[in-house]
Order: C-alpha cells, then sequence, then structure tokens
C-alpha cells in the first residue's frame, strides 16, 4: 500500500473516529445525568478509541429491555388501580415522619401501612431456619424472588423443602436472577424444581443479540419471600449459605440480616412479587387476589411500614431521593452499614452536611471487599468524610452485607439497596421503611453488634498512607460514577 492510500485511510479513520466522539458526546449530554457521570463517559469515550464507544453502547444508558417495558406496561392498569385500594386503607399521620412519607408515597405509588408485626433475624441461620419452618407449613403459596440462589448447607435444604411444598399441590412460583443465579439457573436444580410443579423464571435474561437493545448489567437485587399470602420476610440475605460461599475471595462469610414480617404489608410485598414475576414471564395478569394470594390482611401488630420497590424504570431516581431525604432529616444520629460504599456527590454532601449541623454519622463497611475497584473508589471519599467529623469503623468479623439506616433511633431504612451508583440507579432493588422506634432500635443494637467488631479509622493515621495508595484510590475514584 502507498503512501498516499495509507494516509487517506488514517484521515478516514480519523474523520469517523471524531464522529463518533462528537455523535455520543451530544447523545451523552442530552442525557442529562449527574455531572459526573457525563464527564466519566466522556473522558472513557475520548481517552479509548473504539473501545470506549463500544463500552458505552452496551452498558452506558439504563436501556431495559422492550419486551420488560412492554409486559410491565402491559399491567400498568390494573397496579394503579391496586395501588390505589392501598392507599385508601392507610391511616397513618405521623407528623415527625410524614414527610419522608408523602415523598415516598409519591414516587412509588405506596403508601405507609399500619398494624404490622416484625421479628428481627440477624443472621443467615435464623434467617434460614425460620423461612424453611414457614415453607414447610404453608398452605397455599410460596413466593421467592432473590438475585443470588447459590448451593451449599442451608441453602440446600431450602431446595428440598420447596421440592416437598410443590409435590404437595402448593403455588411455588420463583423469580432468580440470570446473571446473579447462572450457575444456579444452568445446574439440574430448576429441572428438579419444575417437576416437582414449582415454576421457575429468570429475570432480566442476558444474551448476544438482547445486548444490543437493552443494558446487560440492569439487574434484579431484591430478596422477598411471601408464604400464604400472610408472612413475608425481605432484607439482605440472599439464598445463600455463607459458609459454602466465595470462600476463596479471602473476605470471610458473608453477614446478613432479614426481617419476617406478618401484617397488611405483606400485601404490598406479595404485590411487587407478582409484578417482576409478570415482567419475567409475561403470563398475563389474571385475578390478582385469588390467583397469587395478593390480598388485604389483618393487622397484627402495631409498626407502620412502607416498602420502596426502585429500579431504572419507571423512575430510576426514587430511592436516591429517599434516602437524600433521610439522611438531611436527621438531627442527632445516623448510622448506615453498607458492603458497597460509592456515593456520588449528592450523598457525600448529604453525609456531610448532616456531620456539620452537629449529627454524629457513623458508617460502618467491611474491612474487606470482594470488589478491589469498589474498596478503592470507596476509600477516596475518606478523607473528605473524616474532615468532616463522620465516624467510619471497618467490619473485621466478615464481609458485613447487611443494608440499613438508621436515624435518631426513631425511624429506619432496611433492605436489599447499596449506597453506590449500581444499587442507586441500575439495579432493581426492594427496601422497607421502618417508622417505629422499638424496631428501629433494634436494627440499631444490631447495627451497635456491627460496631463492636470493627476498628475505628483513624483519621491522623489514615492521612499518612502511602501516595502509591492515594493515587490508586483516587484514580479508582475516577470510575466511581461508572461503577
Amino acid at each position: 500500500m502507498d503512501n498516499e492510500s495509507t494516509s487517506l485511510l488514517a484521515l478516514a479513520a480519523l474523520l469517523i473516529h471524531w464522529s463518533v466522539v462528537i455523535g455520543l458526546s451530544a447523545r451523552i449530554i442530552m442525557r442529562r445525568r449527574p455531572i459526573g457521570v457525563l464527564l466519566a463517559w466522556i473522558a472513557l469515550i475520548l481517552s479509548i478509541p473504539v473501545l470506549g464507544a463500544i463500552v458505552y453502547l452496551f452498558v452506558g444508558e439504563n436501556r431495559v429491555s422492550e419486551k420488560y417495558v412492554r409486559r410491565v406496561a402491559a399491567i400498568r392498569d390494573a397496579y394503579d388501580r391496586w395501588q390505589q385500594s392501598l392507599r385508601s386503607r392507610s391511616h397513618d399521620e405521623n407528623p415527625v415522619t410524614r414527610p419522608l412519607q408523602r415523598q415516598a408515597e409519591s414516587v412509588t405509588g405506596f403508601p405507609v401501612l399500619e398494624g404490622n408485626a416484625v421479628k428481627l433475624l440477624p443472621d443467615y441461620e435464623s434467617t434460614f431456619h425460620a423461612l424453611i419452618q414457614d415453607i414447610e407449613q404453608c398452605e397455599s403459596s410460596c413466593h421467592l424472588e432473590f438475585y443470588i440462589w447459590y448451593p451449599g448447607g442451608l441453602a440446600d435444604e431450602l431446595l428440598e423443602t420447596l421440592l416437598r411444598a410443590g409435590r404437595r399441590g402448593i403455588h411455588c412460583r420463583v423469580i432468580l436472577d440470570a446473571v446473579g443465579s447462572k450457575p444456579f439457573l444452568r445446574s439440574k436444580r430448576p429441572a428438579q424444581l419444575r417437576e416437582a410443579g414449582v415454576k421457575v423464571a429468570a429475570a432480566l435474561p442476558v444474551g448476544l443479540l438482547s445486548t444490543l437493545f437493552s443494558r446487560a448489567d440492569l439487574r434484579n437485587h431484591r430478596k422477598i419471600a411471601v408464604i400464604d399470602g400472610a408472612i413475608a420476610y425481605t432484607g439482605s440475605q440472599n439464598l445463600v449459605d455463607p459458609r459454602f460461599f466465595k470462600q476463596d475471595e479471602g473476605v470471610g462469610q458473608w453477614v446478613d440480616a432479614s426481617l419476617r414480617i406478618t401484617g397488611p404489608i405483606v400485601e404490598t410485598l406479595g404485590g411487587t412479587f407478582i409484578h417482576d414475576w409478570e415482567a419475567a414471564t409475561g403470563t398475563g395478569l389474571e385475578n390478582l387476589e385469588m390467583k397469587h394470594d395478593v390480598r388485604p390482611i389483618h393487622k397484627s401488630g402495631n409498626i407502620s411500614l412502607q416498602i420502596v420497590p426502585s429500579g431504572p424504570h419507571p423512575n430510576p431516581l426514587a430511592i436516591l431521593q429517599l434516602i437524600l431525604g433521610a439522611i438531611y432529616s436527621a438531627a442527632e444520629e445516623l448510622i448506615i452499614t453498607t458492603p458497597y460504599f460509592v456515593p456520588d456527590e449528592s450523598l457525600m454532601t448529604a453525609l456531610v452536611s448532616a456531620a456539620h449541623r452537629g449529627v454524629e454519622v457513623t458508617l460502618i463497611i467491611p474491612a474487606k471487599n470482594d470488589s478491589r475497584l469498589v474498596d478503592f473508589a470507596s476509600r477516596s471519599t475518606f478523607d473528605d468524610l473524616l474532615d468532616a467529623g463522620i465516624r467510619i469503623a471497618t467490619y473485621e468479623c466478615g464481609l458485613l452485607h447487611t443494608k440499613s439506616i438508621t436515624v435518631d433511633g426513631e425511624f429506619c431504612l432496611f433492605g436489599s439497596v447499596n449506597m453506590d451508583m449500581r444499587s442507586l440507579w441500575l439495579n432493581f432493588e426492594i427496601s422497607l421503611f421502618i417508622f417505629n422506634k422499638e424496631l428501629a432500635g433494634q436494627i440499631r443494637e444490631l447495627q451497635r453488634h456491627y460496631l463492636e467488631g470493627s476498628k475505628l479509622i483513624d483519621a491522623e493515621s489514615w492521612k499518612k498512607r502511602s501516595f502509591a495508595r492515594r493515587f490508586i484510590e483516587n484514580a479508582a475514584h475516577l470510575a466511581a460514577p461508572l461503577l
């Protein structure tokens, strides 16, 4: 090839590159996402020719599959009517927390429902034992929705219990995330469940062709169990026995907590499951109450609860807005536990502002994380947090996976959502807002227990870490908006 042809090819490649850069940059700008996210993507496209553009096209936008959107649209009217019936039964008027309750109802459609009874299950053993017992005794239906089902130990015991329930005619349905539970879904276990009469669905399946039209890393991260439409579980616990899960990661056993709930709020968790079942299967929403055990439940306690389903569709800002509202409402104390802490600018500002106005803010995270990049990006924020007077504690007894926020010991956020952009923007999550001082106090005591197994980071010692360490952390921080 002569020099003239080479020059023409180089010129053509340069024109194509800059056309792609300018076109995608304009597209990114028009998405009107947070400034840090916009700049991070534009920098990636500029600095890594071709590959940066390809990465953006695959994971740069929160494109939910057309099939998902179409199925959700098909049940929207029935779902709206059901939510309206819930709102007609809501009577909680707590003057202290009412603004946050109204905000949550406005963005999700779900009201506060009073009259619930809740038992805190502080570890995986208590969660599995209670859930297995309830499935063993169930009479009509068993609905499970989890991000991960991983074989071994108590997870296998639950499988056997579910098989027995299916064989005796219980209507059992299971939703598992197609990526999080990929090994399980590819094993013989789903076939065993189906042979026993248990219906199994993979949420948000990923394929080579589908990645061209929808973002592959939008995942269903929810943890929900509903038994007979009368008992519900939610929290951070997957169907995983930590003695058998990720033992080669070097982070210790995963530490989780869940809630066992009876009372009116169970109906909303059951309805959320059915919404997700219809989105995953497209089987058609027929006779919501009779077919799926979604029905009004009598009061069984005195606890007011509100569920917050969140995700990239239809309102991707919902959970971030509500967490910000909770942080800004704190007057005395704020305690946060999360395995993944990669906040955006709005969360950082809210936390620092809380500390500056005299709120005692404590952040409890794992000492060791299963994601090195997330760990480095998280630690890049510590200087600003420590300077504001925020206490940062690193949990030394395993990978702390419980996600909780207690505010002034008065109310609490508890569920599946992490304090990172993936949970706040990309994943389908389920959170429970707890408006009860006694239960919030129990969760606060659990947080205190975690604190006893943690080491506080000393601000002066932290500032003396090596330049290389600080550089790696700050370099990882550049990717924080994309994590």
